[in-house]
């Protein structure tokens, strides 16, 4: 049982253009509340909220833009070349964005929540939610994606991908994998049968 009791909770994850935000997409329409705890890490980071001092202090003024914003490609440019620096950055935002995540799921509506984040586990996300789901897609389909999508360079795509933890890993911690390496039909069809699922589940836990 997730940390909300009266809520059912789907941990979201995957590595880089895997298809995360796309499933979460689906599970909103399907009735879900979503939370993308990626955006909330970049919401944390601005001025005047808790982890901006605490980013600058890390990671130095030369992060900062002329409007004393952080410039997240500047810090992207540290973090992914370092690990000892992600690992920085992550103990700074992570707290900070678990706080936002439970304020916005004790306020939440709806029964069934999916929470978003490509460090799911990392953080220690698992031990809130219900089960775990993961994105997955080949080597290959990451770098035309990120590549095609996002413009970046094969080399910078690497670099990103190679970043993260392997994905067996966190397929190793699922409790459903997601395959996204072809159609997003053939996604849509899979969190179908889940939502279906859970219904069904979360309907008799309530009786």
């Amino acid at each position: 049982m997730s940390a909300w009791p009266e809520k059912y909770v789907i941990g979201l994850t995957g590595n880089i253009a895997t298809g995360k935000s796309e499933v979460r997409q689906m599970l909103e329409k399907f009735g879900a509340y979503g939370i993308d705890a990626d955006h909330l890490a970049h919401q944390v980071i601005v001025k005047g909220e808790p982890a901006y001092a605490k980013v600058i202090q890390s990671f130095g003024e030369p992060i900062l833009d002329v409007d004393e914003q952080i410039n997240r490609g500047k810090l992207a440019q540290i973090v992914f070349s370092d690990p000892a620096a992600l690992a920085c950055l992550e103990s700074i935002v992570h707290p900070e964005v678990r706080r936002k995540i439970n304020s916005l799921v004790t306020l939440a509506s709806e029964s069934v929540i999916v929470i978003e984040a490509i460090k799911l586990i990392e953080a220690g996300y698992p031990e809130l939610c219900d089960e775990i789901w993961v994105t997955y897609a080949p080597l290959q389909v990451q770098l035309k994606r990120l590549m095609e999508q996002r413009g970046l360079t094969e080399a910078i795509a690497r670099q990103r991908i190679s970043a993260q933890p392997a994905q067996e890993d966190k397929m190793a911690a699922a409790d459903i994998v997601i395959n996204n390496e072809d159609s997003l039909d053939n996604v849509r069809r899979q969190v179908e049968t889940n939502w279906q699922r859970i219904q069904f589940d979360f309907l008799k836990r309530d009786n």
